[in-house]
């Protein structure tokens, strides 16, 4: 009988510690976010300028969009100790991290005119209020790259792709999750 109750408590110990085990669901990806946080690239260039960048919150990522008058940009996005323009300066962000945004493809038109210059450069897409950026920065535009700063908060996962359209125009798009 002795030997009956402690196989039972035994068994009993087993299907508890099953019940409180993790299990391989709880190990799923954040949102089934499965992006990395190195460096993404596409060596495309284009005359065709950068218009606009705005923000978006969404559910499990916030979202940079840069809108280009035309097709073709390419891009290199990765995280910096420190976003360096064509000056050499580095570019003060707020947030725990720093994402480099450099779009090739020019702020200005073919005659040199600007045609992306936001009021303030160092907030040039309002995203107070949003759950992983920080700041948006316009660092400049120097020999078809148009460069950004995006404080984020903290060093997450990223992904990074360009659509076409509305019409003749693309858009890159960046999206940082808001958690592992």
């Amino acid at each position: 009988m002795h030997t009956l109750r402690a196989l039972l408590a035994s068994l009993l110990l087993i299907v508890g510690f099953g019940l409180v085990a993790p299990t391989p669901a709880s190990a799923a990806p954040y949102c089934g976010i499965t992006w990395g946080s190195l460096a993404k690239t596409s060596t495309a260039y284009t005359s065709a300028p950068v218009v606009n960048a705005r923000a978006g919150r969404h559910a499990c990522f916030d979202r940079l969009v840069v809108d280009v008058r035309g097709k073709g940009a390419g891009y290199t996005i990765r995280y910096v100790s420190a976003v360096v323009g064509t000056s050499g300066l580095a570019t003060p962000l707020r947030g725990g991290a720093d994402i480099q945004v450099t779009v090739n493809a020019p702020a200005h038109d073919s005659r040199y005119n600007a045609t992306y210059s936001p009021a303030v450069r160092s907030e040039a897409v309002n995203v107070a209020g949003f759950t992983t950026f920080r700041q948006v920065a316009y660092v400049d535009s120097f020999e078809g790259r148009t460069t950004f700063g995006l404080g984020v908060r903290a060093r997450l996962p990223f992904r990074v792709f360009t659509l076409d359209g509305p019409g003749t125009s693309s858009r890159l798009v960046i999206d940082v999750a808001h958690r592992w």
